[in-house]
């Protein structure tokens, strides 16, 4: 047999690319994507299956030292099971940084002894490309890494030779999920985090992390419309009125272009309804989290 197929794990800190790189792995949009450090919270799922593979892709939160919260620590302790019964770790770092977090996810990846592949992200951003093989140098005497792939996950460059590369190292193996499937995540997951992307992209400083997103009502209609009714939790009043904006405008407005994302993921006609609710401190909060789906 000569078909591979297994896991591979993104792992890396907050904001340096991971998501981003899924999806272009994958060639489509699966996880959500912002500028913002710590956009993913939960693991995810994505299955690229082709003629001589099927790579099983977890994309997991950044793991991170700052913030005592219980967000944070559900943050950390997601990306480091993700590293459980895995045949290889993609380690992602940004081109030319190395920070105090990247040499936790090093030492974490490090003691699971896993085969691990570093993707150098973020080269498109560098001018000096000279500088490039230095940093690639210093990387490889950090840890006996399988592969250094410099890529650019915004542009795509190097993509299909990381792909190539984690296909070599997976066991002969029949495909673990069948051919048309891409996600083990349902589609109110999606929407969910479809509609928290933008409220994340769309608002500054502190306010994303204070928010999250509950779908309470998922029906297809009769015309095959689909009718989602979401819930977005914050933790003060104040938080409700600024994502309100004056006079609902900016509700209606981030409402809007979820629901056009909505559209777009599904291939489907939405009609997306939100409402604004307080539940005080949810995220220092282990039961509050559970009760809104963060459990590994």
């Amino acid at each position: 047999m000569n078909y591979r197929s297994g896991y591979a794990v993104l792992l890396g800190r907050p904001n340096v690319g991971k998501s981003t790189l899924l999806n272009r792995m994958l060639g489509q949009k699966l996880a959500i994507t912002s500028h913002k450090p710590q956009t993913t919270r939960h693991r995810i799922l994505g299955i690229r299956t082709d003629e001589d593979a099927q790579i099983v892709f977890i994309d997991t939160p950044g793991i991170h030292e700052r913030g005592g919260k219980a967000m944070n620590a559900y943050l950390n302790r997601t990306a480091h099971t993700a590293l459980i019964d895995v045949d290889v770790v993609i380690f992602v770092v940004q081109a030319l940084v190395w920070t105090d977090e990247d040499e936790r996810v090093l030492s974490a990846i490090a003691q699971a002894g896993i085969p691990a592949i570093a993707a150098v992200n973020k080269v498109d951003l560098v001018s000096q490309k000279e500088e490039l093989l230095p940093f690639m140098q210093t990387l490889s005497e950090r840890h006996a890494f399988a592969d250094i792939i410099p890529v650019s996950a915004r542009d795509g460059d190097n993509a299909g030779t990381l792909v190539e590369r984690v296909k070599s190292r997976l066991p002969e193996s029949e495909a673990i999920f069948p051919d048309d499937q891409i996600t083990d995540r349902s589609e109110r997951f999606f929407a969910a985090e479809l509609l928290r992307e933008q409220l994340t992209r769309r608002y500054h400083r502190e306010l994303p992390y204070s928010v999250t997103v509950e779908i309470e009502q998922f029906d297809e209609q009769e015309d095959g419309r689909y009718l989602i009714g979401a819930v977005i939790w914050v933790e003060r009043e104040s938080q409700r009125a600024i994502l309100l904006g004056k006079r609902g405008a900016a509700m209606k407005e981030t409402a809007t272009a979820a629901r056009k994302a909505m559209n777009e993921f599904f291939q489907n006609r939405v009609h997306l309804n939100v409402w604004i609710k307080v539940k005080k401190s949810w995220s220092s909060d282990e039961a509050s989290l559970v009760s809104l789906g963060y459990t590994e």
